[in-house]
């Protein structure tokens, strides 16, 4: 991986060239809370699936996670300040414009990017999250849980879910706690109706991190709802229907 520094953090991301003729339209991934590049987007697949598409990928391990500077302060993982590293990376690259794919946390940093730095995104998409994009941050006692000795003793599944999830890929627990209690988790529901790009969102319609996905649709002036059938938060980020969806917006863009 390469790195740079934003803000005075150091940032490590991989640009992947296409694969096939290039399409000159370019997409940013944002991986999820705990998560990594490798483990939300290389893994499943889903940067294989884009660059044999004509795309040109670029990925990133947020502050806080993978190989990306470890922070402790809470301060640190406001949304604004974890957007502009994306921002800072699409000029670091010389990428004016580029389509932008969040999931779950990465969702609320891709949202946040496209209220805060409109001029370049390209489009949205918007995967693991619903209306809880406005309606609730990170779970509660997501930071305690990612602090306890041992994962036996969180008793909430959804907490043990996380802290397992933290171990597997071998996150920082002290940095994920403090991201846990950034500041401005959601965003203004108001302020979603300034998005003027086009928008899609994909969730597991057995996703319970998420929210329900469908409030949101009104919510912005071009957005289209895909459910992805049976999966939960962690089974939907590889499945085809997601994929398909993606692609077919990607290409209705052009």
């Amino acid at each position: 991986m390469d790195e740079f520094g934003s803000n005075g953090v150091q940032i490590a991301y991989i640009d992947f060239p296409p694969l096939t003729e290039d399409r000159h339209e370019p997409i940013v991934l944002i991986h999820g809370y705990a998560s990594t590049h490798a483990v939300n987007w290389l893994f499943p697949q889903w940067v294989k699936t884009l660059t044999e598409d004509g795309r040109r990928v670029i990925v990133l391990d947020n502050r806080g996670h993978g190989r990306s500077e470890k922070i402790h302060d809470p301060a640190a993982y406001e949304l604004s300040l974890m957007a502009g590293d994306v921002a800072n990376l699409l000029a670091e690259l010389g990428v004016e414009r580029a389509d932008v794919m969040g999931y779950s946390m990465g969702a609320r940093i891709a949202a946040t990017l496209a209220l805060d730095h409109p001029e370049v995104v390209r489009s949205l998409v918007l995967g693991g999250i619903g209306g809880n994009l406005v309606t609730t941050g990170l779970p509660r006692g997501l930071a305690e849980a990612m602090e306890a000795e041992r994962i036996e003793d969180i008793d909430d599944p959804l907490l043990k879910m996380f802290r397992g999830f933290a171990e597997a890929t071998r996150a920082d627990l002290p940095s994920l706690a403090a991201c846990a209690r950034g500041p401005n988790q959601t965003v203004d529901r108001a302020r979603l109706a300034a998005i003027k790009v086009p928008v899609l969102i994909c969730v597991g319609t057995r996703d319970e991190v998420a929210g329900d996905p469908h409030p949101l649709e009104p919510l912005f002036p071009d957005a289209h709802i895909v459910d992805i059938p049976g999966r939960d938060h962690n089974r939907a980020v590889g499945d085809r229907v997601f994929k398909q969806a993606v692609l077919d917006f990607l290409a209705q863009r052009e």
